[in-house]
């Protein structure tokens, strides 16, 4: 174990008589192959280039160094392997981003496991060692990755400054060499002087949205940061950049040509050439890996609810069922008038409104499980409108529909469909005063060369204030005041399940409108 590896104690298995090392054991074959597997087919083309058995051995001592991390807290093996794969996909030409991709295969194959077989009592722990020991190894792997590109850009740079008088003829040559390589990398490579930017290269220009790298040279640097990450950047990459006290590598938020900022690692060091002070940055895209670590604690809190919420609703709904069944008995009473007959029929409703609630917790906790097959989306969309025609007409409120009859048919749930447009017509019904208008259509659109079947929702209610549209799909987040907020997280999931997304924007005029667009081709997930 390296000085830099974190400190972490062994878990005291006696407690739960459950052993990590035996589920890690058990499991290894079959992680290993569908590790191999989705590496040389998901991945990118340098992984799909590599022989099978190659990649089967280089997973197997991957995995085998995560069981030592995750079962003995020992990172020699993980230390070994990552100076030698670091290595061998640097001069095989690998990005940083893919391998860093194959490393993050594991979390994905390893955490339904432990979602699955880990007891309660210690499923956040083990996944928190999943992510403590992921977060290590992307790390260090990318630090040692990083370090080894800036050693041969350094040694390549001192080389040139040494054979200048002796060998002019070819430091052209040189030049173009070492252009072409910086040109070439993935990451955003940048020279500083001072403050201003003497030199960038066609990543760097990529990651801030700049189609003209002429336009910033001999600018300041600074203006490409977010205002308040302005100070910092300053401290660490201009004043001092010498500063043992700095880290080597930090965070901040870039600034693009759109407005954007989203999150960077920057690594930086001095250099001196023909007596001039710079400074070396290697800038780096985190977007996806802040998205990773945000989707991982997503999953550690959905698995948490999964299990609060289906042993909730079993304790709730036996003594509920109980409770509906007597209201039934004494509603066929004849002795209740007035208030009281009243009173009763209150509480049936509000039952039936707590079955509801807990069947919505129930659908949100559950993982989606799909029955595909061919749906027409416009005969959906006439059940649903149909099906909620009672409620239309209770507050005089109008639903139009106006339907693409060239729509083709998708492979989906049907029922899940279903779901989704009902959710989205009551949350109409909801935003509307009575005597009202919900707009309904469908019809085909492309994106990314991808054609996708729409299904847009509309109103003409009071709409959802621009900074509230963020949450709105968010768990438990409502602004009803009988509403779970789950409603509209339900859509967002059963939707994301079908390979699908769903967005929404205020009216033209007034209102919310929803769109929901569903991939035309290819199977979902069953």
């Amino acid at each position: 174990m390296t000085k830099d590896a974190p400190v972490k104690t062994v878990p005291d298995y006696n407690l739960t008589g459950f052993r990590l090392d035996a589920l890690l054991e058990r499991h290894r074959e079959r992680i290993i192959r569908e590790w191999r597997d989705r590496l040389f087919k998901d991945v990118s083309d340098n992984y799909a280039a590599r022989n099978p058995d190659e990649l089967g051995k280089t997973t197997a001592r991957a995995y085998d160094a995560f069981f030592h991390v995750l079962a003995e807290n020992d990172y020699t093996a993980i230390n070994r392997f990552i100076n030698e794969i670091t290595s061998i996909r640097l001069e095989s030409g690998f990005p940083l981003d893919d391998v860093q991709k194959a490393f993050e295969l594991f979390r994905i194959l390893i955490v339904p496991v432990l979602v699955e077989e880990s007891p309660k009592a210690c499923l956040c722990r083990h996944i928190e060692q999943v992510n403590t020991c992921l977060a290590y190894t992307i790390h260090r792997f990318s630090n040692h990755f990083q370090k080894m590109h800036e050693t041969c850009l350094k040694e390549y740079a001192d080389r040139l400054e040494q054979d200048v008088a002796a060998r002019t003829a070819q430091l052209k040559e040189s030049e173009h060499k070492y252009k072409t390589l910086v040109e070439e990398i993935s990451d955003g490579y940048l020279v500083l002087e001072g403050e201003r930017i003497a030199f960038v290269n066609p990543a760097f220009c990529q990651m801030h949205g700049i189609d003209v790298p002429e336009e910033i040279l001999m600018t300041s640097f600074l203006s490409l940061v977010h205002k308040k990450d302005q100070t910092a950047l300053r401290k660490r990459v201009i004043r001092n950049p010498l500063d043992s006290t700095v880290p080597a590598v930090f965070e901040y938020r870039r600034l693009r040509r759109d407005g954007r900022a989203l999150p960077t690692e920057m690594g930086c060091r001095p250099s001196r050439f023909e007596g001039r002070e710079y400074t070396l940055c290697i800038v780096r895209d985190i977007t996806r890996r802040v998205k990773l670590e945000k989707k991982s604690r997503q999953m550690e809190r959905m698995a948490y609810i999964g299990q609060i919420t289906a042993s909730l609703s079993h304790e709730i709904r036996n003594p509920l069922s109980s409770i509906k069944m007597n209201l039934q008995i004494l509603g066929q009473n004849n002795g209740f008038a007035g208030n009281d007959e009243k009173r009763l029929q209150i509480t049936q409703t509000e039952i039936q409104r707590l079955e509801t609630i807990l069947q919505q917790l129930l659908d949100f906790a559950k993982p989606i499980s799909l029955a595909p097959g061919p749906v027409n989306v416009n005969d959906v969309v006439n059940f649903c409108v149909n099906l909620l025609d009672v409620k239309f007409r209770k507050i005089q409120a109008s639903c139009r529909v106006d339907l693409d009859s060239s729509l083709p048919d998708i492979t989906a749930d049907k029922a899940k469909i279903e779901q989704v447009v009902i959710n989205l017509l009551l949350n109409a019904l909801d935003s509307i005063r009575p005597a009202g208008n919900v707009f309904v259509c469908t019809g085909v659109q492309t994106q990314n060369r991808k054609t996708f079947v729409s299904i847009r929702v509309s109103d003409d209610g009071d709409g959802i204030p621009p900074e509230l549209i963020p949450h709105i799909f968010e768990p438990f987040y409502t602004t009803k005041m009988k509403g779970t907020g789950l409603g509209l997280a339900n859509v967002k999931q059963m939707v994301q399940a079908h390979d699908g997304f769903v967005h929404v924007k205020a009216g033209k005029t007034c209102g919310t409108v929803f769109e929901v667009c569903l991939p035309c081709e290819g199977d979902v997930r069953g």
